[in-house]
């Protein structure tokens, strides 16, 4: 990859797929996607949004709102299921984990979505993966 930030949908939808498919290929822990802090119009706090994938599972923060809102979004991708919700005492929200058994390309749509409906971020956010 030579490239490792997007701001349009289609660039990003990109961007998230050839990440995927990286990570898928080289084995590694996790890929990491964050949205920049410029482009975070959730304020929701001090750190942005973020997504990662390992492996299969798809893993994310959410808050109680958030997590309805992931719900009602993984009702649109059959092939997602939510594994695994962690809510540490010491923190507000939950730590979601989702099964992913699709391709890179269904990764990527869900990851999209999810930024732009859970989180509701705007149409023109930047997204970086910082980690593959």
């Amino acid at each position: 990859m030579t490239r490792f930030d997007a701001a349009t949908e289609g660039e990003r939808l990109k961007l998230f797929a050839d990440a995927a498919t990286a990570h898928r290929a080289r084995s590694s822990e996790v890929m990491t996607v964050d949205v920049d802090p410029d482009s975070d119009t959730t304020g929701g706090g001090e750190v942005p949004p973020w997504i990662q994938l390992a492996g299969t599972e798809l893993i994310l923060d959410c808050t109680d709102a958030e997590l309805d809102l992931l719900k009602d979004l993984l009702g649109e991708f059959p092939e997602f299921r939510i594994d695994e919700l962690v809510s540490p005492e010491e923190a507000e929200g939950t730590n979601a984990v989702v099964t992913a058994r699709s391709d890179a390309n269904r990764v990527a749509g869900f990851v999209e979505r999810a930024f732009r409906e859970v989180y509701g971020l705007d149409d023109d956010y930047r997204a970086w993966v910082t980690a593959i």
